[in-house]
């Protein structure tokens, strides 16, 4: 590490975000310093993203076999191997250690500090170490702010002592529970019941309404259906109301209707607060800065009423996911760079300083059973938003690439046209193996495509993608 006390950036947080403004930073020809209290790569690398689709990938992939018939055959009456699903896991969050995205770091030329960082004043940063040893260090140019978010925990009565999981601990077991509960309905509670139930857990989902509630409605339908019928309990409009974890080790989960799940282990899957808690926004005296809130920033990634703070990610909740944040760390290092050195900022929607997809085009994916791909706005969305649209929707097991993919194939695609301007500002699609399915619209909709120059897109013949000739024949081709 090192010894330098001033830089020209420091970047407060080494997860995906934090990792990715930094190299932006320095190939702008900024002195950058990453600064880390926990395991650099963060939360994606070793408690989310890539655990959890580790645990997914081996249940998705023996269901596929079992659904074409001749593959069926081969694996009838096999099992996964718990051992193995888990040991995989494991080294997809590289063991939690962090030595080779340290390499990374030391390779990107970025320095590393170890410690938790808390601002001091405009472009200053104390760093405290693990042995309680301090470190101030100062910024030329800016501060970037990186925390990302940790789990929320609702106020209800008992939750806190029952010591439940978390998305972290979800991801992270040793060994798989005979039973487990689930406090959520959201893309982690889904997958987790998804991931938990293939490995022979007993699942009970607990909802305070719809799953996925954010997305189309017959998106949590058909998870809910399979999750149904792969023997996961799901439970929707009920609600928590008390949490007791008994001498024996076993949880009790009491809902508003009177009834209790029983279970070894509680997940609590209900949202992410951004982890601005500690991070010393009370020493920099600004009104709209709030400890364990978002921090307010514009699509630069300027914090509001500065000129050198910046923050990236769930910091700001603006789109709270891994890709979202990286893609809003590429736009604030360069901002950070080109403002640095004196170069013109291109902060017009679209432009190349600023994070304008985070509005009306984040893709996103639930690696449920079946998958759920979506990018922009739901119908219910454009209606409230005041948009025109018109909206169609067309079977996914009637595509012949979809059909011939996997025998008895169902799910659902549906676009969401703008009808002024006729340009699509929705999709989602739910099926099985669908989730590749999203980029294409993602670009549609990013680049504004016309449905008229769509119908020149001509997909290969037979793949899944033949459902975008066939939304785009229940919308009538221009005359």
């Amino acid at each position: 590490m090192s010894s330098e006390t001033e830089y020209d950036v420091i970047v407060i947080g080494a997860g995906a975000v934090g990792e990715n403004l930094a190299d932006r930073t320095v190939q702008g020809g900024l002195r950058t310093v990453l600064i880390e209290h926990e395991l650099v790569g963060g939360e994606c690398s070793y408690w989310a993203c890539m655990p959890s689709k580790a645990l997914l990938r081996p249940a998705a992939a023996l269901e596929a076999a079992r659904a074409v018939d001749g593959a069926a055959q081969a694996v009838a009456g096999a099992r996964l191997d718990v051992a193995a699903v888990l040991a995989r896991r494991d080294a997809f969050a590289a063991h939690w250690d962090d030595s080779g995205q340290v390499r990374w770091v030391d390779k990107a030329g970025i320095d590393l500090a170890r410690g938790h960082a808390r601002l001091d004043g405009a472009r200053t940063v104390v760093i405290t170490d693990v042995a309680g040893a301090t470190r101030r260090v100062t910024a030329r140019h800016a501060v970037a702010v990186c925390t990302g978010s940790g789990a929320s925990i609702p106020p209800i009565d008992g939750l806190v002592a029952a010591q439940p999981w978390t998305s972290r601990e979800a991801t992270s077991a040793k060994e798989v529970p005979g039973s487990l509960a689930i406090i959520g309905g959201g893309i982690v509670a889904v997958e987790m019941a998804t991931a938990y139930g293939a490995l022979g857990c007993s699942v009970t989902v607990i909802a305070r309404g719809r799953l996925l509630a954010s997305l189309e409605d017959f998106a949590g339908d058909a998870v809910a259906r399979r999750l149904q019928e792969s023997g996961v309990r799901v439970l929707t409009q009920a609600t928590t109301t008390r949490v007791v974890r008994d001498p024996s080790g076993r949880v009790h989960v009491t809902l508003d209707s009177g009834d209790t799940v029983e279970a070894d282990e509680l997940l609590v899957a209900t949202g992410r607060t951004p982890r601005t808690g500690d991070i010393g926004l009370d020493s920099l005296g600004l009104d709209g800065l709030r400890a364990g809130e978002p921090l307010p920033v514009d699509d630069t990634m300027l914090v509001a009423g500065t000129d050198w703070l910046y923050a990236a990610g769930d910091a700001t909740m603006r789109a709270p996911l891994t890709h979202q944040g990286k893609y809003q760390a590429r736009a604030a290092g360069d901002a950070i760079a080109a403002r640095a050195t004196g170069r013109p900022v291109d902060d017009a929607p679209w432009g190349t300083h600023v994070a304008t997809a985070d509005h009306r085009a984040v893709p996103q994916v639930c690696f449920s059973a079946p998958e759920v791909a979506s990018v922009g706005l739901t119908a219910r969305q454009a209606h409230d938003a005041g948009i025109t649209t018109r909206v169609v929707d067309y079977p996914l097991g009637r595509v012949a690439g979809v059909a011939v993919h996997r025998d008895g194939a169902e799910g659902q695609a549906r676009l969401v046209v703008d009808a002024a301007r006729d340009v699509i500002v929705g999709f989602t699609v739910v099926g099985d193996d669908v989730a590749e399915l999203v980029h294409a619209a993602t670009v549609a909709i990013v680049g504004e495509v016309p449905i008229a120059r769509l119908w020149h897109a001509v997909p290969a013949y037979p793949t899944a993608s033949e459902i975008w000739l066939r939304l785009l024949e229940e919308l009538g081709r221009p005359s």
